[in-house]
Order: structure tokens, then C-alpha cells, then sequence
């Protein structure tokens, strides 16, 4: 017979053991990648270590899994004959059989210990999971993660059945969380909401985002024939005379080969006296033009062009010759409807 103490030390253990599995199980799955990456990329360790959990999903659900698995054997083999011995002497005592004291200390410890197991070790981290999804795998997922690197022998194993068994049945085995929604998945969200009236998108932008998600730099650029382009003996009355005519800021500066030198805006020269006013712009006035490929996704133009302060961007074919421009102002209308130059005229 298991000393009471140590039997009830070791139940509330197999418990808590059990809960802690079953809550890391659910927070993996219920917690929203998005709201932990920001923390990760704050240099959170706690974070780092749950986004490295939801990239091993399959492998931490196993540990999970194989970890309150042991914990509702252990508490059936161990624990449950504990409390039945425990019963047997007051049973006795009043006056029952030895059968009658088997059969009635058997159900008795079989529904406290059940109903405990299913009440503490399951439901109430359960509820807790999906009540702090975030908090939860902050908490518990790192933990879980340094499990089943220990565990990886095993659990790999018992990955590598299941996987087989799924292949036979023609299942692909995915092995991190889907914490997040899909583009298509919003996309019919906001249709079905604009449908039954509960979204009013009358500028179109919510609309426009999906399919500015779509398309890519070569399908917005400006041809090069169709700018207005200085050539390097450009004087600052000239940009001027052009922004006065036109209403556009910046303008092109091409070489004689008809190559990109870099461009001008009209702050660049607005301050020249009147001596400058008519002598070529220095050289070390321009601008440089960096370069983007035509096949780039306009989201990534967009955070290209917001990482590295560029208003344009050039685009050149396979042979190295220039093509058009990328320019914000027209990355930004695909996105929320025309945007015009501060300066240009209509």
C-alpha cells in the first residue's frame, strides 16, 4: 500500500502534469501568431521560443499528447489503487463485505479520481487557453518546446508512424500552426460583411487592397517616353519653368546615351540666385535612382521603397536598358484611389 501522503502528492501532481499539457496543446493552436511576433522581434525570449514552437507544431502536439497520455495511465496504475486501499478500512468498518468493499472503494476512487482528472486536468486549462490564448503560449509553449527537444527521440517516431498512416490515406501532414487568416479568407470575409450591409467601403480602398496584393511593379510603371526628362546641362530655371508648366516636383536627369543620372526635385534648386538661375545644376545636386525588378510585388515595392526614402524607383529590362518609372504616388493609388503631386496642375 502507497504511503497516503505520497499517493496524494503524486495525484495532484499527474494533475497538474496532465493541465499543463493539455492548456500547451490548446494555446499552440488558439494563440495568434501575429501577436507574438511583434514581442519576438523585441528580443523576447519567451516569444521567440513559442514562434519556434508553432513552426514544430506537429512535434509539440505529440509531446503534448504523449505527455498527458502518461499522466492518465500513471494516475489510473498509481494513484487510483492508492485511494482504493485508503477506502477499504472505513468501508470495512461499516460492516460491509470484502466484496462490497472491493466493488464500492473501486467506483468510489474511480469517480473522484475521474472526475478531478477530467475537471482539473482537462477542462479548466482547456477554458484557460482559449480565455488568454496569448498569455497562455507565452507561458506555457517555451516549457512544452524544451520538452520535446528532450522527447525528440521518441516523439519523431511516433510522428514518423502517424505520418505514414496519414500518407496511406492521401493526407499531407503539416507541421506548423495556421495561427492567422488567409488573404482569400478576409477577402470573403469583407465581401459576405459588404453584402449584408454590416461593411460600407465607398472609396473602394478596402476593395482595391485585395488586388494591390496581386500586382506587380511592371504593371503600374510609368514609361520612360512618357516623362518629362532633362538632360545633365538642366539649369535650375528650367526646373522650374517645367514645375510651373507641368506641376510635377521631380524630374528625370538622362546622360547623351539616354541613361539615368539620377533625378532633381524642385527643392533642390528652388534656393538658387539669379546668377545659378541659368548655369547648369551640379552634379552633386542629383539624386541617385536606385533599381527595382518588374516582376516585384507592389507590397514589396512599397516597403523597399519606405525602408530605403525613395519617392521613385527605376526599372530596367534583362539588357540593362531603362524601361519606366515606379513612382509612391502611384503605388499609393492602387491602394487608396488617385493621389497627385502637391505641385502638379490638372
Amino acid at each position: 500500500m502507497t504511503d497516503p501522503i505520497v499517493a496524494l502528492l503524486s495525484f495532484i501532481g499527474l494533475l497538474l502534469a496532465s493541465g499543463f499539457f493539455v492548456a500547451a496543446e490548446f494555446a499552440i493552436f488558439s494563440a495568434r501568431r501575429a501577436q507574438i511576433e511583434p514581442r519576438a522581434e523585441a528580443g523576447s525570449k519567451p516569444a521567440k521560443l513559442t514562434i519556434k514552437g508553432m513552426e514544430n507544431v506537429s512535434q509539440i502536439v505529440a509531446t503534448c499528447q504523449l505527455g498527458i497520455t502518461i499522466s492518465a495511465l500513471l494516475i489510473l496504475t498509481v494513484v487510483e489503487p492508492s485511494i482504493k486501499d485508503l477506502l477499504k478500512e472505513p468501508l470495512t468498518s461499516l460492516g460491509l463485505g470484502k466484496e462490497a468493499v472491493y466493488v464500492t472503494s473501486f467506483l468510489i476512487a474511480l469517480t473522484v479520481v475521474t472526475f478531478l482528472h477530467v475537471l482539473i486536468g482537462e477542462m479548466v486549462p482547456k477554458n484557460i487557453a482559449f480565455s488568454i490564448p496569448e498569455r497562455a503560449a507565452l507561458v506555457l509553449v517555451p516549457i512544452a518546446y524544451g520538452i520535446s527537444i528532450v522527447m525528440k527521440p521518441v516523439v519523431g517516431v511516433l510522428n514518423g508512424i502517424a505520418n505514414g498512416v496519414l500518407k496511406v490515406f492521401g493526407v499531407k501532414a503539416v507541421n506548423e500552426a495556421n495561427s492567422a487568416y488567409t488573404l482569400d479568407q478576409v477577402e470573403n470575409i469583407v465581401e459576405h460583411s459588404t453584402r449584408e450591409g454590416v461593411l460600407i467601403d465607398e472609396t473602394g480602398a478596402i476593395g482595391n487592397t485585395f488586388e494591390f496584393t496581386e500586382k506587380k511593379v511592371q504593371d503600374i510603371i510609368v514609361p520612360i517616353g512618357k516623362l518629362i526628362t532633362f538632360k545633365l546641362d538642366v539649369t535650375p530655371r528650367d526646373i522650374e519653368l517645367a514645375v510651373a508648366k507641368h506641376g510635377f516636383s521631380r524630374y528625370i536627369i538622362l546622360d547623351d546615351a539616354g541613361e539615368i543620372e539620377g533625378y532633381l526635385h524642385l527643392k533642390d534648386v528652388i534656393d538658387s540666385d539669379e546668377e545659378e538661375a541659368d548655369e547648369p545644376v551640379q552634379r552633386k545636386l542629383l539624386r541617385t535612382v536606385k533599381s527595382i525588378g518588374g516582376t516585384v510585388e507592389l507590397e514589396d515595392a512599397l516597403a523597399l521603397m519606405k525602408r530605403d526614402r525613395q519617392h521613385l524607383m527605376a526599372n530596367f529590362n534583362d539588357e540593362g536598358k531603362l524601361v519606366g518609372l515606379l513612382f509612391l504616388e502611384d503605388i499609393l493609388e492602387e491602394l487608396v484611389g488617385e493621389v497627385q503631386d502637391a505641385t502638379r496642375r490638372d
